[in-house]
């Protein structure tokens, strides 16, 4: 794969994950801000949850009447707009508003991000450009939490334009020298075959329940550090920064497998997030342990997502940009579900209760795939009977 589109592609999901993990680090500070709770503020997240899911669901008609790099490009300028109008917000409500743009830039930029690979990326290469271009997400991560940290010590306000509305602009001038390929022609049936595909469906609703844990965890996960111990909004960039580093080594190894082993990594990747997350909520000695707790956690969700990608894009085959937008309604749906599931456990039981809460979401993630294996498994028994008879 030439450098230029593998540059384009980890800029784009750099600045697409950058706009969504802003509100972590400086989410109580928002609520403070604005005289809400820090579970209302936590709700913002579940409404660029449903534009996104939204705008995903439809990628694939949009890709085919305007073509990928054309909406790439449009998704960067949405995500610009979106994080100057939060910069900005004089109100809760014009906040929202905000991140309901954003939300359409997401689900944009998520799907048209993944389905790139596919788009401009030889199959032999694909897990290998897969685990770059989703490096893009954890690097916003890496860079954009210390920099949130110490430019929203002086307000959160200017988080917005440090890290998304730079990231937005960088990746603006590399996707605008990606190959132009002319539009596929438009297709309304796309999703109705999608959702015919077992395979595919079933692929899909293990994702919903996974991101609904992942992204959830992220959402309350710098409220959590600081919160519990008291510490400031640059330590507590650090430390997520410093957590987000194991995505790296995380899709370096699972990427040996995905190829051939993408359905048993989601279901074991899925029961060990579980784990993960259920010591996250109820073991906090420190801040730097659960840093270390978080570094874990992070580290099997990278395996997850290069797994959970590939397995989509492989099921789907000639509807891999509208099986990307299904993910991404899967991802950004599971944020509403997450932010709403995350609220409510918090408010009922602390963040004990928001890890318990996140680890049977993790639990619904494999049921599916393992429910599949044993349908076939039954299917093959019953053929095996009928021919010794």
């Amino acid at each position: 794969m030439p450098p230029r589109p593998l540059v384009a592609l980890f800029l784009c999901l750099l600045a697409n994950q950058s706009g969504t993990l802003v509100l972590s680090p400086i989410l109580v500070e928002v609520a403070r801000d604005f005289s809400v709770s820090t579970a209302t503020a936590g709700q913002l997240r579940a409404v660029s949850g449903v534009t996104a899911g939204v705008t995903a669901l439809l990628i694939g008609l949009l890709a085919r009447r305007f073509g990928l790099k054309t909406l790439i490009l449009g998704g960067l300028a949405l995500m610009a707009v979106a994080c100057a109008l939060s910069a900005a917000a004089p109100t809760f409500a014009v906040l929202a508003l905000a991140q309901a743009v954003l939300g359409i830039a997401v689900g944009i930029l998520l799907s048209g991000g993944v389905a790139g690979v596919a788009e401009w990326a030889p199959r032999e290469m694909r897990a290998r450009t897969l685990s770059w271009a989703l490096g893009g997400q954890a690097s916003a991560w890496i860079v954009g939490m210390p920099v949130i940290g110490l430019v929203g010590e002086a307000s959160w306000r200017y988080a917005w334009l440090a890290v998304p509305l730079a990231a937005s602009v960088a990746a603006i001038v590399a996707a605008s020298r990606l190959p132009a390929r002319p539009p596929r022609p438009s297709s309304s049936g796309d999703l109705r075959m999608l959702a015919r595909n077992r395979e595919v469906a079933v692929w899909a609703v293990g994702e919903l329940f996974a991101y609904s844990a992942w992204t959830g965890m992220l959402v309350f996960a710098g409220a959590l550090l600081i919160e519990t111990y008291g510490i400031s909004l640059r330590l507590t960039g650090l430390v997520l920064g410093g957590a987000m580093l194991a995505y790296f080594p995380g899709t370096l190894l699972f990427r040996r497998w995905v190829d051939r082993r993408s359905r048993l990594l989601l279901v074991g990747l899925a029961l060990a997030g579980a784990l993960g997350v259920s010591l996250v909520g109820a073991v906090r000695p420190s801040a730097w342990a659960t840093g270390l707790l978080l570094g874990g956690f992070v580290f099997v969700n990278a395996g997850r997502s290069i797994a959970g990608s590939s397995l989509g894009l492989d099921a789907a085959r000639e509807r891999q940009v509208a099986a990307m937008g299904v993910r991404t309604a899967a991802t950004h749906f599971g944020y509403l579900i997450g932010a709403g599931v995350g609220g409510a456990a918090l408010a009922a039981g602390g963040y004990a209760a928001v890890g318990g809460a996140f680890a049977v979401l993790y639990v619904l993630a494999a049921v599916p795939h393992v429910a599949l294996v044993g349908l076939r498994r039954a299917r093959v028994a019953r053929a095996g009977a009928r021919e010794a008879c």
